[in-house]
């Protein structure tokens, strides 16, 4: 009843997190066909998706001043926005096509990113509730069988465009339900008061949340290819990768939401690192599929808390005036591993192999226990 309950109130954020989850799964089970009819090596690919952080990181910036001018439309507007943008991929040929349409796709789901997490955080305070790994898990939920769907596509021989044609049309129906939903208040929205941040708590939070969208786009994007390059997995096969991945989230975050009330989220964020870092060695050396997949599924388990986590420490560690603003710093600093992984995994793929790339994704999740957490905890423990 609780669950249904937190469903209702959190409805038009969990649908726009939901056309979200369709689009990235889709993309990353299209990885290699992408590549492929864009004709661009690892590298090349890489570098692009680094491109388009700049529009990512701009629209970061300005994402609360958009929501506190568009208002209660806000959560339609930019879905829709992300839906349009989003068609752009699938018709890329060429490094140029390809950067200038991913910094435009980046660009709007980062505008909807900080919007949706900020009336989630503003959800939780009101409803003294968790609900971020709730609204997480629904994208896990749905990219993961966005990423199944489209594999069966790509094995039956559709291009990419048709594939994100479809998924267009089932984003329209989130859009749709994001239109029923109250607007979220913000206690600073729209007043120009400067607003005092804790920069430090801020700053580490944001670089967990850095890695876990690191760890999420560096596996979701070249784990399909991992497995059909270096284990002969076929499309269907391989987009097995990238849903293992969602589905596994998907299920640590739902389960989190319960975790949540009873451990620390340091301990969350500390545990859930290490699982995902040996997660990640497992796939990287595993000398079958099922040893390779056994490796996403725990990658995917142990990521699943970093994000969620990493922003709801913050948010109920800020007055309500700063959560908005808040967010927006953290979701800048973090949204740079999501575009910041692809090109890391190309360049250490293109020198070493994929599998050396995936292992120094593991050693990155290492860092969160070792130095990211404790940093979290002084920070909150310092006066403001």
């Amino acid at each position: 009843m609780a669950v249904k309950h937190d469903l209702t109130a959190a409805g038009g954020p969990l649908a726009a997190f939901a056309a979200m989850g369709l689009f990235w799964g889709g993309f990353a089970a299209l990885v290699p066909a992408i590549k492929a009819r864009a004709g661009l090596g690892d590298e090349a690919f890489g570098m692009a998706m680094l491109v388009s952080t700049c529009g990512a990181v701009l629209a970061m910036w300005a994402a609360p001043r958009a929501e506190a001018r568009l208002g209660r439309a806000a959560l339609p507007v930019l879905s829709l926005l992300m839906v349009s943008t989003f068609l752009l991929p699938g018709l890329s040929r060429g490094w140029w096509s390809f950067a200038l349409a991913m910094t435009a796709a980046g660009a709007a789901a980062g505008l909807l990113d900080v919007v949706m997490n900020a009336q989630v955080a503003a959800l939780e305070a009101a409803r003294r509730r968790p609900l971020m790994n709730l609204a997480h898990g629904t994208y896990s939920m749905v990219y993961a069988a966005a990423a199944i769907l489209t594999g069966l596509a790509r094995e039956a021989g559709a291009a990419p465009q048709p594939v994100f044609t479809g998924l267009a049309a089932a984003a329209l129906g989130c859009v749709a339900l994001t239109l029923a939903a109250p607007r979220v208040q913000h206690p600073d929205a729209g007043s120009g008061t400067a607003t005092r941040l804790p920069g430090a708590l801020v700053t580490a939070a944001g670089l967990v949340v850095l890695i876990g969208f690191l760890t999420e786009q560096a596996a979701e994007g070249w784990s399909a290819l991992h497995l059909e390059r270096n284990l002969g997995a076929g499309a269907a096969a391989g987009a097995i990768g990238p849903a293992l991945l969602g589905a596994t989230m998907g299920a640590g975050r739902l389960f989190g939401q319960g975790l949540a009330r009873r451990v620390a989220p340091t301990g969350l964020l500390c545990g859930g690192a290490l699982v995902a870092a040996a997660g990640g060695l497992l796939a990287a050396f595993a000398p079958t599929l099922m040893l390779a997949y056994a490796g996403f599924a725990a990658l995917g388990l142990g990521a699943s808390l970093l994000v969620p986590m990493g922003f709801a420490f913050v948010a109920a560690r800020v007055t309500p005036e700063a959560r908005a603003a808040a967010i927006a710093r953290l979701s800048m600093i973090g949204y740079l591993g999501f575009f910041l992984g692809p090109p890391m995994m190309g360049v250490v793929s293109g020198a070493v192999g994929l599998a050396a790339a995936f292992a120094a994704v593991a050693l990155v999740l290492c860092l969160v226990p070792l130095a990211l957490v404790p940093w979290m905890r002084r920070s909150a423990r310092a006066p403001a």
